[in-house]
């Protein structure tokens, strides 16, 4: 399950990617810079579309890590164009590739801490399956659903299969 997960989890990550070339070509048929993009957000209060993209990012990569015990890639966070969170899409796409299912075997059994700065956190663990089930995956698609929003919101023609991406069907 966690294998096929994270599976699903790249494609979306690859999705992500592809949200950017219609972005682009939407900011060109515009005549805008499409680094416009990376700053806008939905609400005055709410991160930004960079800030989506790298937690989403990191949320996935330190997930993998914390439940498989790989290295997980440090980056920092100072992407400031289009072109420079794709490539931080593409790093993690590239570095969750580096898992198979053997990585995940045990997984019930693990815990880790939990992933907070939050003193009320400080020492807390939890098993990595609920770690999983109640961090990675909800915050994952919290902030993927927002980096979509915010490039639909601001006119990038996106729609539920930009989303979704290829479907296995017979």
């Amino acid at each position: 399950m966690y294998f096929q997960t994270f599976k699903q989890i790249t494609k979306l990550l690859g999705q992500m990617d592809t949200w950017f070339d219609k972005a682009n070509d939407y900011a060109k048929s515009r005549s805008f810079d499409p680094n416009v993009f990376v700053g806008l957000r939905l609400a005055p209060d709410q991160f930004p579309l960079s800030r989506q993209v790298q937690i989403a990012c990191d949320t996935v990569k330190r997930g993998a890590f914390r439940m498989a015990g790989k290295e997980v890639p440090v980056q920092e966070d100072t992407e400031k164009t289009v072109d420079e969170l794709r490539a931080r899409i593409k790093s993690v796409i590239s570095y969750l590739d580096t898992f198979t299912e053997k990585d995940f075997e045990g997984i019930t059994s693990r815990t880790v801490p939990y992933p907070s700065p939050a003193p009320q956190w400080k020492g807390k663990t939890m098993t990595a399956h609920d770690y999983f089930m109640e961090h990675v995956i909800p915050n994952f698609f919290f902030h993927t659903c927002h980096v979509y929003a915010i490039l639909r919101h601001n006119g990038v023609p996106l729609g539920k299969h930009d989303y979704l991406g290829s479907i296995t069907h017979r």
